[in-house]
């Protein structure tokens, strides 16, 4: 079923992006993803087209008034609310290459996994410095958990990485790359792994990558990560308020808000207008007007802005704070969409990242009908 308009399709994404989806029975047959770095707690699901992430195990989505019914062989499946069908999706297929493994016997899965449809995602070092205290740590943050598990490898070297990369590309179709990392005690704050992973997988396959780190204290790691082969970069601010940042992520806190925009402003001049993004995270009490504001200074420097709805993540400080409604996302992610259009960014026109992916947001969506 297609939206009967495009605000339909929109409040619908945003929406179950909010509320999640309960699952009619699926839960162990459809490719989904708890705790750890990224957009976890969801699954992966097509709807009007595109790729959206969708919490499937939190307890919103326990909650949810929206119910998936069981896939067809081809993934298709409903969307009901209140017993009647308001939209037809398809779940991402669990990818081929989660079937290997290293010749070390470590099973691909741990080494990079798929988001949204077609990206390929890790998490290069996953432990952090920020994460080692609460008092110190993201609240929101789940980087941890999926290493506690024994589902992820502390740290993937160069030859892992740069294996899976090319196993996913020719049997998965992955079109781009994204390397975050947990941040290490030293100056560099990851920008280091990030080149020597670059520079592995760039010699075994021909695929975009973005590299997400913190901002270093040099910034001529920006021109050493472009040339080990990263095509864009990501500096997370995650939350906009300064109050805010210290209270909900007093680790990161202490890198300010100016020394960020430095930092873009730097990221920019190696890598290219929209060829640089941050992460915000809505809903965790940065008003409307402050991220906007935020966004405006963000994409006048050439910045793009992915905004997310804030998902609470199970087993974090933070995992039974509420996710933004649909209203609020609608009233922030539509002029917001002006602001990037205006600025001659957009989210298809990077060439590897979050932003392209647009998986967690439906800011795509309000992009495309700006």
């Amino acid at each position: 079923m297609t939206m009967t308009s495009p605000a339909a399709s929109q409040h619908l994404i945003s929406d179950l992006q909010s509320r999640g989806f309960r699952l009619e029975g699926v839960a162990a047959d459809i490719h989904s993803r708890r705790g750890g770095a990224g957009p976890s707690d969801h699954a992966a699901v097509v709807v009007d087209g595109r790729p959206v992430m969708v919490p499937v195990h939190t307890s919103s989505a326990h909650n949810s008034p929206y119910l998936a019914s069981v896939p067809n062989a081809d993934g298709q499946a409903t969307i009901r609310r209140d017993g009647v069908t308001i939209a037809k999706v398809e779940f991402a297929r669990k990818p081929r290459f989660y079937r290997l493994q290293t010749l070390d016997g470590v099973p691909y899965s741990h080494i990079a996994t798929l988001h949204g449809t077609d990206v390929l995602a890790t998490t290069v070092l996953q432990q952090c410095i920020r994460y080692q205290s609460r008092t110190k740590s993201c609240q929101f943050c789940s980087i941890g958990q999926s290493l506690a598990a024994g589902r992820t490898v502390a740290h993937k070297s160069p030859e892992q990485l740069a294996e899976v990369a090319r196993a996913a590309v020719l049997l998965d179709g992955v079109r781009h790359m994204v390397m975050t990392t947990g941040t290490p005690p030293t100056a560099d704050r990851g920008a280091k792994v990030m080149c020597e992973s670059a520079e592995a997988i760039r010699a075994a396959v021909d695929l975009p990558l973005q590299a997400q780190f913190e901002p270093p204290e040099d910034f001529a790691w920006f021109r050493r990560v472009r040339e080990a082969g990263v095509d864009s970069v990501g500096l997370h601010l995650e939350i906009v308020t300064p109050a805010l940042r210290t209270r909900l992520m007093p680790g990161k806190a202490t890198v300010s808000l100016a020394r960020y925009d430095e930092a873009f402003a730097a990221a920019v001049e190696t890598f290219g207008r929209g060829q640089v993004s941050t992460y915000i995270l809505a809903g965790l009490g940065d008003t409307r007007d402050a991220i906007l504001e935020t966004c405006a200074r963000l994409v006048n420097m050439g910045v793009y802005p992915f905004v997310v709805p804030f998902v609470p993540i199970s087993g974090t400080p933070l995992e039974d704070h509420p996710a933004p409604d649909s209203t609020f996302m609608d009233e922030l992610l539509r002029p917001l969409a002006g602001l990037i259009r205006g600025a001659g960014l957009s989210g298809a026109g990077m060439k590897a990242g979050c932003g392209k992916c647009g998986a967690c947001s439906a800011l795509a969506s309000y992009e495309a009908r700006a």
